[in-house]
């Protein structure tokens, strides 16, 4: 295996990729939203919108231009009335209240025209090639007819409701990298600096959706408020994010992309490691880590869920948190840098708390964890002229956990993966009761390892492998993953994706920490709302003095902004 060590040993694969653990993270300065908005920041892009025309009911057409130090961008959103009745997060929607684009450069009469034609079809438009994001959204129906309310008769809103759902629209779909006809992901890359690192585009498109539903909701409070409405107060608006729906559709992405999964794992641990060796524990860092576990402990806390799974969860991981601090303040041994605290955690605590203590570590140093996510050649190598008997080597040094699976009981085979003809959207069924189980696609990786090794026993150890492939080709391209995956740290997950406990949550939230989300709010085993950007800086922040302290965001302590 390729060595990864720098000066400190590294967590095993075994352990990092345990299914259960990866689905127990949480975001940190390195996820991809902070890192944006650490760029839109410190670059001081220019956001402002060129056509604002909202009706009375707010609905219309916003074209916001985006000037960055080296490109133009337009974002452009369209306000549909629509029937609360037909508002839906699935994919099987039609239709939405808010639909947009991010397109390069500035768009013309002619564009705009096109654009307003297709992007509410969403997956039925065309898209030309300069359009890089499609996205689209609802009102919350909880937040946005109160906040407008009262907006309108001159109040704020009670800032309790965005403790329980945090955000006035959700997204329900954002999608990129050449769908539909839009630029494919090597323009974007090569082309768009500004958002050539992973989901960069995706997530401005939230963080422009967010701006747009607070300048939406002060638009239609001044129209409806006779001169009485008064604008949002500030500490609300940095509390409100934007909300997410997440089904099955994120989930194989993990798969299908081991050595990009593998670059992403490995940034994060080699900064865990540094900052776990290298972090300086003073008393300064000491109560700036107290700072942090209360602040982190009261958002969990203020993370309103009904799924009593996920509640049980999180009033664990609130007084573990609680513990973590009294240990830190009562230790007398805890040495020089983090490592006898992370050891402290890891032997005493859940697999929650233990990733949010790395989480939170993290934020102390940011000069041991600033690390850019660097591009990844995801083709996979084949050696054909490898032999039976070292591939047999190869798995049984690096597959042991997939060998460990018994797919002839029913309980280790119960679920299979099939595409929808719908909506083109991954789905799984239940093996044995549903039919379509010869659509499957191929994403137990476990199940197509054990047959591949199985299949070893009818050749001669010293036969090669393009002797193996020639005979049996629906093998070749889990032979290639193997070989190609056997010189990664990490990549792939430790987890058998067709037993009967395999819950799907665990591969979102692991994708989405790496976004940058937080509350985590289960509706099933398969979909989850989440939060984004809650606590982030505004639109009329840029410019201003920026810490990168907006993790974990709580409510305004302001009690005048209690009812």
């Amino acid at each position: 295996m390729q060595n990864y060590r720098n000066e400190f040993p590294l967590r095993l694969p075994e352990v990092v990729m345990d299914i259960r653990r990866l689905g127990s993270m949480h975001q940190s300065r390195m996820s991809f939203m902070r890192e944006l908005v650490r760029k839109i920041m410190s670059e001081q892009w220019q956001i402002k919108h060129s056509i604002f025309e909202l009706d009375d009911q707010g609905f219309g057409t916003a074209v916001y231009s985006i000037d960055t130090p080296t490109q133009n961008y337009s974002y452009v959103l369209f306000s549909n009335y629509l029937e609360d009745h037909e508002r839906n997060d699935r994919v099987i929607a039609e239709k939405w209240d808010v639909t947009m684009a991010l397109c390069i450069g500035d768009i013309s009469v002619q564009q705009l025209q096109d654009l307003r034609i297709n992007v509410p079809k969403q997956e039925l438009g065309r898209y030309a090639s300069n359009v890089i994001v499609l996205s689209r959204g609802n009102k919350s129906s909880r937040n946005f007819d109160y906040v407008v309310e009262q907006l309108s008769q001159g109040l704020q809103p009670d800032v309790a409701h965005f403790i329980d759902a945090g955000y006035l629209y959700r997204t329900t779909a954002v999608y990129g990298s050449g769908k539909f006809g839009m630029a494919d992901w090597y323009k974007v890359k090569s082309h768009c600096v500004e958002f050539n690192k992973p989901f960069s585009a995706e997530m401005f498109n939230c963080f422009m959706l967010r701006h747009f539903s607070l300048e939406q909701t002060e638009h239609l409070a001044k129209a409806r408020g006779n001169g009485k409405s008064v604008s949002m107060d500030t500490q609300i608006k940095h509390y409100v994010g934007i909300g997410n729906s997440t089904g099955l559709g994120m989930a194989p992405y993990l798969i299908r992309h081991p050595k990009l999964i593998s670059q992403w794992v490995l940034s994060r641990e080699r900064a865990i490691a540094s900052v776990s060796n290298l972090g300086e524990v003073n008393q300064a860092s000491i109560s700036a880590l107290e700072a942090l576990l209360s602040k982190a402990q009261l958002h969990i806390e203020q993370t309103v869920v009904p799924d009593p799974i996920q509640a049980g969860t999180n009033q664990v991981l609130a007084a573990e948190l609680a513990s973590t601090a009294a240990w830190l303040g009562a230790s007398v041994h805890i040495g020089t840098n983090w490592r006898a605290l992370v050891d402290h955690v890891f032997q005493s605590y859940s697999i929650e708390t233990q990733e949010l203590l790395n989480s939170l570590l993290l934020e102390l140093h940011p000069d041991l964890c600033d690390e850019v996510y660097a591009h990844v050649d995801e083709s996979f190598d084949t050696s054909p002229e490898m032999t039976v008997a070292e591939l047999r080597s190869v798995i049984e040094s690096h597959y042991q956990w997939a060998l460990a699976y018994d797919f002839s009981q029913h309980c280790a085979s119960h679920f299979f993966w099939y595409r929808s003809e719908e909506k083109m959207e991954p789905r799984i069924g239940q093996r044995f009761n549903e039919p379509g189980v010869e659509k499957e696609m191929p994403l137990v990786i476990a199940r197509l390892v054990r047959q591949c090794y199985d299949k070893l026993s009818d050749f001669d150890d010293s036969q090669s492998i393009a002797e193996l492939i020639l005979t049996t080709p629906n093998l070749s391209a889990i032979v290639n993953r193997i070989q190609t995956m056997s010189h990664q740290c990490y990549g792939e997950i430790r987890g058998n994706l067709a037993d009967i406990e395999m819950r799907p949550m665990d591969l979102l939230r692991c994708k989405l920490s790496f976004f940058g989300v937080s509350k985590f709010d289960p509706k099933s085993k398969l979909w989850v709302r989440n939060t984004m950007f809650q606590g982030a800086p505004l639109v009329s922040d840029i410019g201003k003095p920026f810490k990168d302290d907006w993790c974990f965001p709580i409510a305004p302590t302001d009690p005048s902004l209690r009812h």
